[in-house]
């Protein structure tokens, strides 16, 4: 009797422990039910987000609420600068270069400076040229006649415009403007000398007999070939020219 007691008991406490884990179970349904619909999991392959929002980070936090006071302040002082120099241009005049790289370089735009060689074609001092609002680049130097010859005509034309004031009124210079010219300055608004590319337009034309034959498709695989025979092409003449040689010796 005291085994089957003990069995019983066993039994009981098996079926009780089922009961609890059910029991767990539903409580957890009924709490995810009240949830909602659970998010996906990140996808992927990411770091597990493990954030540890344990630190007092109100007191790191920056701010820039003075912002816009002293974007206003900048303004200001721009104004203020302009007011004194006026009406000397806040901008320096800059050369014409071609775009960097195979795509952009059928572009111009204005440059950071102009070189030692263009100040030169244009007779003047790189450290004079900077007192009188010309850019100056050490780094760059010329790569074609036409850049140089462009970019010195362009120096030529602004020194043609420049009106010069007297650094002191009571002793001009030479090269300083006379009180006439003087007279007419403006103040100088927006790019120095701006760049404006000529778009070039083709004009309409027909369509010629050679045109008409010409196949694409067909120049290219000659090139195609061209190219890739050529060594054989030397050797054959090379050679031929050798025999040649030793044939008109005998």
């Amino acid at each position: 009797m005291s085994g089957l007691n003990k069995m019983s008991s066993l039994y009981s406490a098996r079926d009780k422990k089922k009961k609890k884990v059910f029991w767990n179970k539903e409580r957890l349904n009924r709490k995810l039910r009240k949830a909602g619909p659970l998010s996906m999991a990140p996808k992927r392959n990411n770091i597990i987000p493990n954030c540890h929002f344990h630190k007092d980070w109100q007191r790191y936090v920056r701010t820039w609420f003075n912002q816009p006071a002293r974007k206003q302040r900048r303004r200001n002082k721009r104004q203020v600068k302009a007011r004194q120099v006026a009406p000397r241009p806040l901008g320096k005049l800059r050369p014409i270069v071609r775009c960097p790289t195979f795509k952009y370089n059928t572009k111009q735009r204005l440059g950071k400076g102009f070189t030692l060689e263009e100040l030169k074609g244009a007779a003047l001092n790189p450290k004079y040229a900077r007192t009188i609002g010309i850019a100056v680049d050490y780094h760059r130097t010329n790569k074609s006649m036409e850049s140089l010859q462009q970019n010195v005509q362009r120096l030529k034309v602004y020194k043609s415009k420049l009106i010069l004031f007297p650094l002191k009124t009571a002793k001009p210079k030479k090269t300083d403007s006379t009180p006439q010219e003087i007279a007419l300055a403006q103040q100088m608004k927006g790019v120095v000398m701006p760049h404006i590319p000529k778009a070039r337009k083709e004009k309409a034309r027909g369509i010629s007999k050679r045109q008409k034959k010409y196949s694409c498709f067909n120049a290219l695989r000659r090139e195609r070939a061209i190219a890739r025979t050529w060594g054989m092409r030397a050797k054959k003449a090379k050679e031929a020219a050798e025999d040649a040689a030793v044939t008109g010796k005998k």
